[in-house]
């Protein structure tokens, strides 16, 4: 029985996502596939498009065995504490063999050499990247200029583009995990073959799902009724059937599409409602930033021009919106610190699985290093308060989400508890 981990947003899943995972099956030899899957708000400090369950089922519709929600207190942090979160979770299984990851560079003897700078990071490097700081860059491009730097007797045109690409990042943060755990799990790399990360522009077959959802949005925008989007021929080449019949069923059901524009009235409330105190406690908020967020709280109003207000060169957009989405879930810089002292996430939760999948699920409660959660009731009686408080998080993460739905039917609390697993086959 060979296993193979995924970390993945799918948001949504497209024929890029596809690939990969049908070449890591190729690559690995894999009878089942675990993926550790982002929940309601994603990395980059946004909502998903769809809620977890509809990402889940597409996921689970495409070849995907088990997905294991990521909390969103790692979901929506930055790419050390994500990566970290998401390896952890798969090692806690206990059945993992493999990991894969999409990246531009494809070369995995490039992405260690990176990995391994990092974790062992030595005096000259640590200077390096001092010497960067000062400048007022953020820590990632500081960090980026310094890898240069360092490297700069080994770099080469493939060095520095792994450097520099966003999924690379994001697998060099996946091995210097799977190096700080001591992981059995053997990584594996796919190179990508959609466009780039953040292109908005189509392409025939693989564009970026960033590109996707801006195509997503002009159909609705351009459509008086409910879209039908098997007739656009953009999105037909571009993602799976089961994905586009997802997104149809929950647009007709008013349930998407969400965006950050949607909680631009909550945020604003939120943040003006908040002492500098508070402030300062927000996950991510250091240097005093608590008096510009509560300056551009005061002077902004809209969340664009809240973002531009607080955003400077030591802090990118992408940074400022997890801060602002998270102020909405009264979780605390402290609590974070707790969690990661403890091991990061505190369980391991099933969102869905399918038949194959299933038979798994005994190997992994029998193996599993975390509690594993089928039903969000066994929460209540887990005596770990660390647990309680980390999904006490989540359910008010989806809580807020769901206020984005167009149908009140839709937007009422508690759906962690009333939404069931999701199974297939």
């Amino acid at each position: 029985m060979k296993v193979l981990g995924i970390i993945a947003e799918y948001n949504p899943f497209h024929n890029g996502h596809l690939y990969h995972l049908r070449e890591s099956k190729i690559k690995t030899g894999a009878d089942y596939v675990v993926c550790v899957m982002s929940g309601n708000f994603i990395q980059r400090g946004q909502p998903a498009l769809l809620d977890k369950w509809a990402r889940a089922e597409m996921a689970l519709a495409s070849g995907v065995d088990i997905v294991i929600e990521l909390p969103v207190v790692y979901a929506m942090s930055t790419a050390e504490y994500f990566a970290t979160a998401s390896v952890k979770l798969l090692d806690a299984c206990g059945v993992v063999d493999y990991i894969s990851f999409g990246s531009e560079s494809g070369h995995m003897g490039t992405l260690n050499t990176i990995a391994e700078v990092l974790i062992n990071e030595d005096e000259r490097f640590s200077k390096l990247i001092k010497g960067s700081l000062k400048k007022g860059i953020s820590f990632p491009a500081a960090r980026q200029e310094a890898l240069t730097a360092y490297l700069s007797n080994k770099t080469n045109d493939t060095m520095i583009k792994a450097i520099e690409s966003p999924n690379n990042i994001l697998g060099i943060e996946y091995l210097k995990a799977l190096m700080r755990i001591n992981s059995k799990i053997k990584p594996y790399t796919v190179s990508r073959v959609e466009s780039q990360y953040n292109s908005d522009v189509m392409t025939e077959s693989f564009s970026s799902a960033t590109a996707i959802r801006k195509r997503i949005s002009t159909v609705l925008s351009e459509s008086s009724t409910i879209p039908v989007l098997n007739t656009d021929t953009n999105l037909i080449n571009n993602l799976p059937v089961n994905s586009i019949e997802i997104l149809q069923k929950y647009f007709t059901q008013a349930r998407g599409p969400v965006n950050e524009k949607l909680y631009e009235d909550l945020i604003m409330y939120k943040l003006r409602s908040m002492t500098l105190e508070e402030l300062r406690q927000l996950p991510y908020v250091v240097e005093g930033l608590e008096h510009r967020i509560q300056r551009a709280a005061n002077i902004s109003a809209s969340l664009d021009e809240l973002i531009i207000n607080i955003k400077t060169k030591r802090y990118s957009q992408t940074s400022i919106q997890r801060i602002l989405f998270l102020s909405l879930l009264n979780f605390t810089k402290d609590e974070l610190s707790m969690f990661n002292q403890h091991g990061y996430a505190q369980y391991l939760r099933i969102l869905g699985f399918s038949q194959k999948g299933k038979e798994l699920l005994p190997h992994i409660k029998r193996l599993a290093s975390l509690p594993l959660i089928t039903k969000t009731t066994q929460i209540k009686k887990s005596c770990n308060p660390l647990l309680t408080r980390m999904f006490d998080i989540e359910n008010l993460s989806t809580d807020t989400y769901a206020l984005g739905y167009k149908s009140p039917s839709y937007r009422l609390a508690g759906q962690e508890f009333t939404n069931k697993i999701l199974t297939k086959g």
